[in-house]
């Protein structure tokens, strides 16, 4: 089945592919209450050994479109739409807008330009690794050639690179006002990032609100985004969201889950952070609990891609993402595709924190009914806002 990819802007670079590849669990890393300085630092895989470019032959650009525009007749959710895909960069192609084009980044950059200038579709784009095949060595080959020692050499660096970054829990902590803080990076299939999740809700189980960041959160498994939810849904299941695949002709529906193995956080506010860059799951996870009336939306319109998929080798070190699938609401029966999901509370991305952390903070003043927890509130509040005011001069 399809999955969402994790990055709209590195085209290419994807934590996660298809959710059936995926093995059983790792152990899981422990979730860290680092302070903000001490994230401050992103981390990162080791630098890896720069690979050795050549030109590209006029032969070698000739298969490369051909095997994409094969791959989106085959695959492509919308058919029709594949179809005016090939018109148009065929004729493109014929009137020399490859010809001149000598290497590998600059051709994936113009096809993902000419795909998306007819489609529209942001999570459909071509990229260049020459890692991906030998530098161009298996061109000729069918996709998906690669074999299985390849395929597992794949999921192991998948499965590296996801536990180095602790299966997209980034940060926990308890703000002022007892006011519960998730920066969630990445939705890890769950098969990996189950045992780190319920950690990290069971940080925040006492808390008396919650904030989730997904401002950074470029994506990933809707098996995930499944799972998130459920912390915060009753045991009784709640629809969530539909996904349509062109290929079986079918449509699989995502429900959250009766059991989870943490503690579920409920009867509370939640809030959701979202930026331009928050992107395709992170925003299913977004619209579902807005559609819901289970989140409070606060920041920036998110990126719009609504269509899952998968990545697909073309050739000499070029991948296409081919969406595969689209989202269907079963709510609104639509999805946020192009148009993004429109936050609750509009604000600048880098104020999206100060302004839920006080959002939060007046529905505990409002709600409780001890007069010295209200005192103390008002004056966390007050302090919060200072600190806003201060910062924003």
């Amino acid at each position: 089945m399809p999955t969402f990819p994790t990055d709209p802007i590195a085209a290419g670079v994807l934590m996660f592919a298809a959710l059936s590849v995926w093995p059983a669990p790792l152990a899981q890393a422990p979730v860290a209450r680092a302070r903000p300085a001490e994230t401050a630092v992103r981390r990162g895989p080791p630098p890896e050994v720069p690979v050795r470019r050549e030109r590209l032959s006029d032969a070698v650009k000739v298969e490369v479109v051909d095997r994409v525009l094969a791959a989106l007749q085959r695959g492509y959710v919308f058919p029709e739409v594949a179809t005016a895909i090939e018109a148009s960069v065929r004729a493109r192609a014929a009137a020399g807008a490859y010809a001149k084009i000598g290497d590998g980044e600059t051709l994936a950059r113009e096809l993902t330009r000419d795909l998306q200038d007819v489609a529209h579709d942001k999570h459909l784009r071509v990229s260049f690794d020459p890692r991906s095949d030998a530098g161009g060595a298996r061109a000729a080959g069918a996709p998906g050639s690669e074999g299985p020692e390849r395929n597992e050499d794949a999921q192991e660096r998948r499965r590296a690179r996801s536990a180095h970054d602790n299966f997209g829990v980034e940060h926990v902590e308890r703000l002022a006002g007892n006011v519960g803080y998730l920066d969630l990076r990445g939705f890890v299939p769950p098969q990996l990032s189950g045992d780190t999740v319920a950690a990290a809700f069971g940080l925040l189980a006492h808390t008396d609100a919650l904030i989730i960041d997904l401002r950074q959160n470029g994506g990933g498994s809707p098996h995930s985004v499944a799972l998130v939810a459920s912390y915060l849904f009753g045991p009784e299941p709640v629809h969530l969201n539909d996904i349509y695949t062109r290929a079986e002709d079918r449509t699989e529906e995502f429900w959250t889950l009766p059991e989870v193995p943490g503690k579920r956080y409920l009867g509370r506010d939640v809030f959701v952070l979202t930026a331009k860059r928050t992107f395709s799951a992170a925003e299913e996870f977004a619209y579902d609990l807005q559609q819901l009336g289970r989140a409070t939306l606060v920041g920036e319109t998110t990126g719009g891609g609504a269509n899952p998929g998968g990545t697909e080798p073309v050739g000499a070190g070029f991948l296409l993402f081919l969406p595969t699938g689209r989202a269907i609401n079963p709510i609104t029966k639509t999805n946020w595709e192009g148009t993004g999901v429109e936050p609750d509370v509009p604000t600048a991305a880098e104020d999206a924190l100060r302004t839920a952390h006080l959002l939060a903070l007046d529905a505990s003043i409002a709600t409780t009914e001890d007069p010295e927890r209200r005192a103390m509130l008002t004056e966390q509040r007050e302090r919060v806002r200072r600190t806003t005011e201060a910062t924003t001069r």
